[in-house]
């Protein structure tokens, strides 16, 4: 059985998806704190099944050893996390708790296992930082963080390194994402942010919703061809499929090492306003937007070299800039009735 933690959130309930299509019995466990037992019921109408799920905050080390003694757990995928950066900031002593908290409770759990449980680490691309040369490679230098939450991945990522040299036989893959989007085919499940959007494809679709009067666009000075910020944006689904490839990667003891990290992107950077212009084509409707000031901590550009997860995962996007923003849309369509 695999352990999915956080697997009701946005690229968690993906990713339990494609487990299921590939035939693996799934165990959710989340605390419903980012997400709703709701998208349980989008999972279920996406994969034509219910996987198990319990209720839980993954800092409860009793609750979470009792879980690991009722279930044969195989394999992990570690999404549950707090993720606003801003709120980071604010709460830097909770997100600390939680997220690093979570990760070593875990890891006791896999000390404890009679065999080595893999585990497949959700990191992110904010640890390089402003990158010095694109497109990004596995091989840049980790920058100091601009966050707490940013810090919470670094040092996630630290511990783990750690942990393969401590515990016998344990394989680990940390997986680091440039920025996901869409929604799956089935429009069962996708992005659904609790407040006000802080990524660009859910603040372009609530505003063409009509939640929103209009979408600001912060900076059109930056050194890129259009002068808004670049980022790689890789359609959920895509992203969902590498945590497969990537577990089954270590559970076949294919590893060339005992810890690994992958970028998973598209390799190709869109500038904001090329994200607004895909919108507008595959919608048909014209987006009212504003050019803003910068914000702080957005980095000029940041794009992935995905060679290596070309080349040693065997695998790669499959699913274009058009095709992720209009699944977004038609998840936005459905959620708000229109």
């Amino acid at each position: 059985m695999i352990l999915v933690t956080g697997g009701l959130g946005f690229i968690g309930s993906h990713t339990v998806v494609s487990l299921i299509e590939k035939g693996c019995e799934v165990l959710i466990v989340d605390d419903l704190s980012n997400s709703t037992i709701e998208v349980l019921n989008g999972i279920e109408a996406a994969s034509g099944y219910r996987p198990k799920f319990e209720e839980l905050n993954l800092q409860n080390g009793e609750g979470l050893s009792k879980i690991f003694h009722n279930h044969e757990i195989s394999g992990i995928i570690h999404f549950a996390a707090s993720k606003a950066v801003g709120e980071s900031v604010q709460k830097p002593i909770a997100y600390y708790q939680n997220n690093l908290g979570s990760l070593l409770n875990l890891l006791a759990e896999v000390k404890k296992a009679a065999s080595p449980i893999p585990f497949i680490f959700s990191s992110s691309c904010t640890v390089y930082g402003e990158a010095k040369t694109l497109p990004i490679t596995e091989r840049a230098p980790i920058q100091p963080a601009i966050s707490p939450y940013g810090n919470t991945k670094q040092v996630g990522e630290e511990i783990l390194v750690d942990a393969v040299n401590a515990i016998e036989g344990f394989k680990a893959i940390s997986l680091r994402y440039f920025n996901p989007i869409g929604a799956h085919p089935s429009i069962a499940i996708g992005e659904l942010p609790l407040g006000k959007p802080q990524n660009l494809v859910p603040f372009i679709t609530q505003t063409a919703a009509g939640l929103y009067p209009k979408l600001t666009v912060f900076g059109n000075d930056y050194p890129t061809p259009d002068g808004t910020n670049v980022r790689d944006y890789i359609h959920v689904v895509d992203l969902a499929e590498a945590h497969v490839v990537a577990l089954e990667r270590i559970s076949r003891n294919d590893v060339s090492q005992t810890y690994e990290v992958f970028n998973l992107g598209t390799g190709k950077g869109s500038s904001v306003l090329e994200v607004i212009e895909s919108f507008e084509r595959v919608s048909g409707k014209k987006l009212t937007y504003e050019i803003g000031g910068r914000r702080t901590g957005d980095v000029i550009a940041a794009y992935a070299d995905t060679t290596k997860a070309n080349e040693i995962l065997g695998w790669k996007t499959k699913r274009s800039l058009d095709e992720a923003v209009a699944s977004a849309w038609a998840w936005e369509k459905k959620i708000r009735g229109l």
